[in-house]
């Protein structure tokens, strides 16, 4: 690597992981690039409603909100220190390089360390009738609330499992709107015998009990154990109701005009793909993941993976994992082996012991459910960008014997589209194991290609310098649209 006062980091991610790993850079004297694709830092938990909004952080952000309003105030009081481009993808990544596009500008900047802070997305796994108009993710309905100051409609049911079903839920009723419903998949004794885990980080325990409070205090109808059934709509209505089979057997059916769905997250590593980074099969968690040492370390000299775009560990970890990757590429750059450097890393390892225990017990207590996909009615579509089925890739597998993700993916189109897989890719996964009866790490993971996320055709080369990516994110920030058409929560 470069010498410490030239040494040039980009940091991708503003959320938790990337503003500590910043804030990490600043200290020991370095001026990081932070590549944000948002419009505001904050990331996805802690996302900035728009300027010129007054919501409260209590109301905006629950349990959360002390730690919200301290990591924005950190990040501002960093701006002077760090050249910020909002509004701005990692679309690709080469060799010491990373290429950005904000607005119609493209951008290739270069890099003597990288840390990968990309955060995670809703886990989802398909039913009958979640491609109609209506059906979110739970971190869609997070979005519209956060950042567009609406909810996704008037009656919302939330649908899942996870601690952010619990959290989104309790941030629409905090903000005035209605949750009909809110319908968990897993079980009472599944969170009981994960609670040895779960006490490794007793604060956010209580959090996650400070919710169900909320919750009961609004009324809300909460059911535990359900299997989901069907979204009940039309193309011409949208959604109209949810049935589930309670945990009793009994069927319920739920009114509502929305639902988010949502089965506790999942790590994007697109980036990290791109990087040439190694990944394994975690079996407990049933996810292909990158590679990492213990301090944020990847397979690929100068590349560092922090935060849940590595592991899914929640906020708190992703914090403390931001700081250790930073510290590890100042290591790894001859600039961060003093006393005081080592000693903190050592801090951060064992806290963060305690998170990796705690993401275990969350993951115990609140299932993925495999099993669903086995079961799926063959025309439940699988692949929204794609409207491929069940049906389709069952019939994909015994016909052409495809039973590894990207053959599949040729011969069907499931992952093909403008979420690139980000929503069927596991749960089109199950749906290849369970057809055709192998483990479903046989099936292995696609493959990340470039673009991450779609372009625009008129995108023209903008330079390589930080100040002509600024100019482009600049642009992109005058030219967002406003949006949501629900309805709206202003104070």
């Amino acid at each position: 690597m470069a010498a410490h006062a030239e040494l040039k980091v980009v940091v991708i991610g503003a959320g938790p992981a990337g503003v500590r790993a910043a804030q990490t850079l600043v200290a020991a004297g370095l001026r990081p690039v932070v590549v944000d694709e948002g419009r505001r830092d904050g990331g996805q938990i802690y996302r900035r409603q728009p300027e010129g909004f007054k919501r409260s952080y209590a109301t905006l952000y629950g349990t959360e909100a002390e730690r919200a309003a301290s990591l924005h105030r950190d990040f501002d009081a960093l701006r002077s220190q760090i050249d910020y481009l909002p509004d701005t993808l990692v679309w690709n990544v080469g060799p010491k390089s990373v290429h950005l596009a904000s607005g119609a500008r493209y951008h290739e900047l270069a890099f003597d360390a990288l840390i990968v802070c990309s955060g995670a997305t809703d886990r989802l796994m398909p039913v009958p009738g979640w491609h109609l108009a209506g059906a979110y993710s739970l971190g869609g309905a997070q979005v519209a609330l956060k950042s567009q100051g609406c909810a996704i409609g008037a009656r919302t049911v939330m649908m899942g499992t996870g601690p952010l079903l619990y959290l989104v839920a309790a941030q629409y009723v905090k903000a005035g709107a209605t949750v009909s419903a809110v319908l968990d998949t897993s079980t009472l004794g599944q969170r009981m015998r994960a609670l040895p885990d779960l006490l490794q980080v007793p604060a956010t325990l209580r959090k996650g009990m400070a919710l169900l409070r909320t919750l009961r205090r609004a009324g809300v109808p909460m059911h535990r154990g359900v299997m989901p059934l069907a979204i009940e709509g039309s193309p011409e209505h949208g959604v109209t109701a949810v049935r589930v089979k309670l945990a009793n057997s009994r069927e319920a059916r739920v009114a509502c005009d929305a639902v988010a769905l949502g089965y506790h997250l999942r790590s994007e590593t697109q980036i990290a793909d791109l990087a040439g980074c190694a990944f394994h099969f975690d079996q407990a968690a049933r996810q292909w993941l990158p590679e990492i040492d213990q301090d944020g370390r990847s397979s690929v000299a100068g590349v560092y993976l922090a935060g849940d775009g590595a592991r899914v560990r929640g906020a708190d970890a992703a914090e403390r994992a931001g700081r250790l990757a930073a510290l590890a590429a100042l290591q790894d750059a001859g600039a961060g082996s003093s006393n005081g450097t080592l000693a903190e890393a050592a801090r951060l390892r064992v806290e963060l012991a305690r998170f990796t225990r705690f993401a275990q017990g969350l993951r115990n207590a609140f299932p993925w459910p495999a099993h669903f996909a086995a079961t799926l009615p063959d025309d439940t579509v699988v692949c929204r960008c794609e409207a491929i089925t069940a049906g389709e890739l069952r019939r994909v597998v015994r016909e052409t014997g495809a039973t590894e993700a990207n053959r599949a993916k040729a011969f069907s189109r499931v992952g093909m589209g403008r979420c690139q897989g980000r929503f069927c890719a596991h749960a089109g996964a199950e749906v290849i194991a369970a057809e055709a009866h192998v483990p479903l790490e046989a099936v292995g993971r696609l493959r990340g290609q470039a673009p991450v996320k779609p372009l625009t055709m008129a995108l023209s080369a903008g330079g390589n310098g930080i100040d002509e990516a600024q100019d482009g994110a600049a642009l992109a920030a005058q030219t967002q649209p406003g949006a949501c058409r629900t309805k709206e929560f202003s104070e």
